[in-house]
């Protein structure tokens, strides 16, 4: 990975979008969607097949719901260390070896005999994801500058497509071949696979665009965004992300679980109504192209009553297997499709243009720190007061606290939102 100048902070970049061909840059995002696809696969193959997993090395809930979830915090602490190295090196040479790395991660999880290896092996696994994710949605931040919420968005459809795809391929495979850890490999082998088509097809000129190059030049100050990257609006945009990661995995680490030991759900409805949380966060592009048009504050406010809602209905007042299709339908919406999406892009407009790497790192590391121990936490709400106690405490009222963060951001101080007609 050879190292770079840090970036300009503004101006045009040697390396603008008009140096590409309209193919060359579909190509390039088209297959930069589809390794992220491919990491929500990845990492949804785990929780349909954790029961399998308890019962044969022996785990208790709490261990499951580490496990579930606590991959994640190598997602969070990778975030800022790749946010930073976003801006200076190589973001093609970043998102190369995270894929490798969380590929190796996953060839290694079949083979762990305990609690403490398969825990080492998942957080390997994690810090590779979460290199890649902060990369690219520096990619994203800096190249599609003015549009980025809506191309965040087609990364959250290839993000939802892989968390619909992930359980079904997953469980098909563990049954077809007898065992949890066939799907293990065959994702590792897919990892290495997509890493050669990164490094054929996808030009370093997309990768490392200066933010903001492909506006005019002089045509635009950022003055009235705090000079810091640390300022009142990441803080509570901060505190939103934090909020998302700790309801919606909660809910995906778990909610298999919840299904099969709770609601008696067999294992292909309950890896579907998994799916169907993915098919939900495939909303994404709508819930981006919203963000780029209206006060995104107001939307993630709107989004987490919204996850509030929706949880309320899945954890307290239905049971029956169509209702909880829909309801996982709706998560997947807007605890992933909507804040996820929103959440990633409000923290980069809340720093300014050459900080587009920090801004990614720094929502990397709010949402996968909270969401890291989401699922040990449902599992000890689970313990002492059930799975409709742990529903509403973690999934129903916490999004209060993630408005109530929200009303300290202000939009005037924020890059600017709106699309240029």
């Amino acid at each position: 990975m050879s190292s770079t100048a840090e970036r300009p902070q503004g101006g045009t970049s040697p390396a603008s979008s008009q140096q590409l061909t309209k193919a060359s840059v579909a190509i390039g995002f088209a297959v930069l969607c589809a390794s992220y696809m491919l990491n929500a696969m990845d990492r949804q193959i785990f929780y349909p097949l954790l029961p399998e997993i308890r019962a044969e090395l022996g785990f208790s809930l709490d261990q499951g719901g580490l496990l579930a979830t606590g991959f994640t915090l190598g997602l969070a602490l990778a975030g800022p260390p790749a946010g930073y190295l976003a801006d200076r090196l190589s973001r093609k040479a970043i998102i190369l070896v995270s894929v490798l790395v969380y590929s190796l991660g996953t060839l290694a999880i079949p083979l762990s005999v305990g609690f403490a290896d398969m825990s080492a092996y998942r957080l390997l696994s994690g810090v590779g994801e979460g290199v890649q994710a902060t990369a690219l949605y520096a990619v994203i931040g800096a190249f599609f500058f003015h549009r980025r919420a809506l191309a965040a968005g087609v990364v959250g459809v290839a993000f939802g497509l892989g968390v619909f795809l992930g359980p079904l391929i997953g469980t098909g495979i563990a049954e077809s071949w007898g065992t949890w850890r066939a799907p293990f490999f065959l994702f590792a082998a897919a990892g290495l696979v997509m890493s050669l088509i990164i490094a054929a097809t996808v030009s370093r000129t997309m990768t490392e665009a200066v933010t903001g190059a492909g506006t005019e030049p002089g045509a635009a100050s950022y003055d009235h965004v705090p000079a810091s990257p640390y300022n009142r609006n990441t803080l509570g945009v901060g505190i939103a992300c934090a909020v998302s990661g700790l309801v919606f995995y909660g809910y995906l680490g778990l909610y298999p679980t919840f299904l099969r030991e709770g609601l008696g759900f067999a294992p292909d409805q309950a890896a579907f109504a998994v799916s169907m949380g993915g098919l939900g966060a495939m909303m994404a592009l709508p819930a981006g192209w919203l963000g780029d048009r209206l006060n995104q504050p107001r939307l993630l406010m709107f989004a987490m009553a919204a996850t509030s809602v929706t949880a309320y209905l899945m954890y307290q007042v239905t049971t029956s297997v169509p209702a909880q299709y829909l309801l996982s339908f709706l998560m997947g919406t807007f605890a992933s499709g909507f804040l996820f999406t929103n959440c990633s892009t409000a923290m980069q407009r809340a720093v300014r243009p050459h900080h587009v790497g920090r801004g990614a790192g720094l929502f990397i590391l709010t949402y996968y720190v909270a969401a890291a121990f989401s699922g040990l936490l449902f599992a000890r709400l689970v313990g002492a007061v059930g799975w409709g106690g742990a529903g509403l405490w973690q999934l129903t009222l916490l999004p209060v606290l993630g408005i109530a963060g929200l009303l300290l951001v202000d939009p005037a101080r924020m890059v600017l939102q709106r699309t240029p007609r």
